[in-house]
């Protein structure tokens, strides 16, 4: 009896290994407390004390890494998930090469295959382009930080699902407000090149104009003269 409940025990030992991570067991808590510590309200972080001091950084990645999205997740899920691990391995890039003016220093930042989810190594642009995106979900542009100037600001808490939809409308209602990298006015526009090198991301329902008008502190009109700002590309510290 002893020998067959033994033989149970590994069993059902081995079943919960090879089942699906089941999302509630993800937390962002060292992620979440990273980004409390390291980044302020205007999204600037502080590169160089995380250098100086990687435990919880390291720990952000670990969380990450060994919990991985999958079929039974939900949407909210899955873009929580994937924009917090995106903005994560981000500071891992600079942190790796700092200090650096900005993360076109480096050669191939957006290509380099250096983030072990599950079995694969995966680039920034495969979570971007290759997952993110194809969840059509326009609002992420305005969540996922390429750690320079002219991006969104990195939120200084992470995405939840729980949250996620009021986080992402906040994000975008506070990048079209800041004219420092959106110019609005009812009959002329200066815009991010985000809005120029995902276009079709915000007219699947409806025109650009259409998308802005959600967020923007303003009403639009469908004529306004459009043109599109400079992108600065210096580190966002």
């Amino acid at each position: 009896m002893k020998t067959k409940a033994y033989i149970l025990i590994v069993l059902l030992a081995v079943l919960a290994i090879s089942l699906p991570t089941k999302a509630q067991n993800l937390n962002f808590h060292a992620y979440n407390k990273l980004l409390q510590k390291h980044v302020n309200s205007f999204g600037e972080v502080n590169y160089q004390a995380i250098k100086t001091d990687p435990q919880l950084l390291q720990a952000s990645l670990e969380g990450f890494t060994k919990t991985q999205p999958n079929k039974s997740w939900s949407q909210e899920e899955r873009l929580a998930y994937w924009i917090n691990a995106y903005n994560a391995f981000t500071i891992k890039l600079i942190i790796d090469n700092y200090p650096i003016n900005s993360i076109k220093d480096l050669k191939n930042p957006w290509d380099q295959e250096f983030i072990p989810i599950g079995k694969q190594l995966l680039s920034l642009n495969q979570i971007e382009h290759d997952i993110l995106r194809n969840m059509k979900e326009p609002r992420i542009h305005f969540a996922i930080v390429c750690a320079s100037k002219s991006c969104p600001k990195l939120l200084n808490e992470a995405y939840t699902p729980s949250k996620l939809d009021l986080q992402l409308t906040l994000a975008t209602e506070e990048f079209l407000s800041d004219e420092t990298k959106n110019n609005l006015s009812e009959e002329t526009i200066k815009l991010s090149k985000i809005f120029k090198w995902f276009s079709e991301d915000f007219t699947t329902n409806g025109s650009l104009i259409d998308f802005l008008n959600l967020y923007a502190p303003i009403e639009i009109s469908q004529k306004a003269k459009k043109s599109y700002m400079d992108y600065n590309w210096d580190l966002n510290e």
